[in-house]
């Protein structure tokens, strides 16, 4: 198959979430037996190039993140035209999730929905990004999504489509031999204060600071560094907070592994990668109860507290932090939950779907070559 994939965000783009990553790990795998080029926003650095076999194109301008997402929003339609494929999948993507791409294509389409947030992202910039996302889920028949929290939220709003669940996967490199448990509190992810609850997390640290020996690691990058930098200046933990940059590969497990506790505060989420990561090295995950973490964090790999309660995510930090033996047996069994999350069964998964939505649109229009 001629496989193109209008990704937005490229998972080399600093800033960058686990749903590029995802989009890569599932991709790379892909191109052994298909041809795959991924459209993504421009930014500064980008170039067109071929990565594990996958062809990634820039579009739009290489602005700031918000106005370069604009731009691709705008041009992706008039680029995707001109590139041959047999199946065009559609991200959805912040903030307006949709490009409507069945509107302007009669080639076959899926879309890939692992964000579905943009009534959030409405309020949060005062524009109607909603509406985008409201006719996206209408005009496509054919869905994956992580989640089946995500799945039911789609088919509520479109009870006709067809959704299939594909959650993401994780790859545990080799450590070394020997690694220790260290001290420290860790978030890992994107610094964006609106969707990922950073400020919750530095107002629950500031509370259970002088309680602790460790710091709080702040691992990641993102537009909101320098507000969380203020922020933890002025609650006077500053010196406890280190921002420790964008952080990949073996070195990302070996800091999730070194982690007393991983943190994820998130107002809203589309899957938990972070928390399958943390997991996969044993360690437990203290999260808000909100749809998607609920399915990644089960109550014998860490904790749950009420939503957005701060004092609630310090104290379940804190009961975890010097509880050795529990937090062993939590390591335990986050271990062997996250077997079910394989990166080649999960991209097999999703090829399938690809296949049947191709071959779909081949019974529905025989003559295929004739679309564009």
């Amino acid at each position: 198959m001629r496989i193109l994939h209008l990704g937005f965000e490229d998972h080399r783009r600093p800033g960058s979430g686990g749903g590029s990553l995802r989009n890569a790990e599932i991709n790379r795998r892909l191109a052994e037996r298909h041809r795959i080029t991924v459209l993504v926003a421009n930014y500064r650095g980008a170039r067109r190039r071929v990565e594990d076999g996958v062809e990634y194109i820039p579009v739009g301008l290489p602005l700031g993140y918000f106005p370069s997402l604009i731009s691709y929003f705008l041009l992706v339609p008039l680029v995707a035209r001109g590139c041959p494929a047999d199946l065009v999948v559609e991200e959805f993507a912040a903030p307006m999730s949709s490009v409507l791409t069945p509107l302007w294509t009669r080639r076959p389409t899926l879309a890939v929905v692992q964000w579905m947030n943009s009534w959030e992202k409405s309020r949060q910039y005062h524009l109607p990004f909603f509406l985008f996302e409201m006719l996206g889920v209408r005009l496509h028949r054919r869905f994956v999504t992580v989640s089946e929290d995500m799945r039911d939220r789609i088919r509520a709003a479109s009870p006709r489509s067809v959704v299939d669940v594909v959650p993401n996967g994780v790859a545990v490199p080799e450590l070394a031999p020997g690694l220790r448990r260290g001290r420290d509190i860790v978030y890992l992810g994107r610094l964006e204060i609106a969707q990922k609850g950073l400020d919750l997390l530095l107002v629950a640290f500031a509370r259970i600071a002088l309680r602790i020996d460790g710091n709080l690691v702040i691992a990641g990058d993102g537009p909101d560094r320098r507000a969380l930098e203020k922020q933890a200046a002025g609650l006077g933990i500053g010196h406890r907070v280190r921002f420790a940059g964008r952080v990949g590969g073996a070195a990302k497990f070996e800091l999730l592994a070194r982690a007393r506790v991983t943190v994820m505060p998130s107002r809203f989420e589309t899957f938990g990668i972070v928390a399958v990561e943390a997991l996969s090295v044993g360690t437990p995950v203290v999260a808000f109860d909100i749809p998607c973490l609920r399915a990644v964090v089960p109550p014998d790999c860490g904790r749950l507290v009420p939503p957005f309660d701060s004092g609630r995510l310090a104290e379940a930090v804190l009961d975890l932090y010097d509880d050795e033996p529990r937090r062993a047996r939590m390591g335990a069994q986050g271990r062997e939950f996250v077997r079910q999350f394989d990166w080649d069964q999960i991209a097999a998964q999703q090829e399938q779907t690809y296949e049947d939505v191709v071959r779909e649109g081949r019974a529905a229009r025989p003559e295929p070559g004739r679309a564009r």
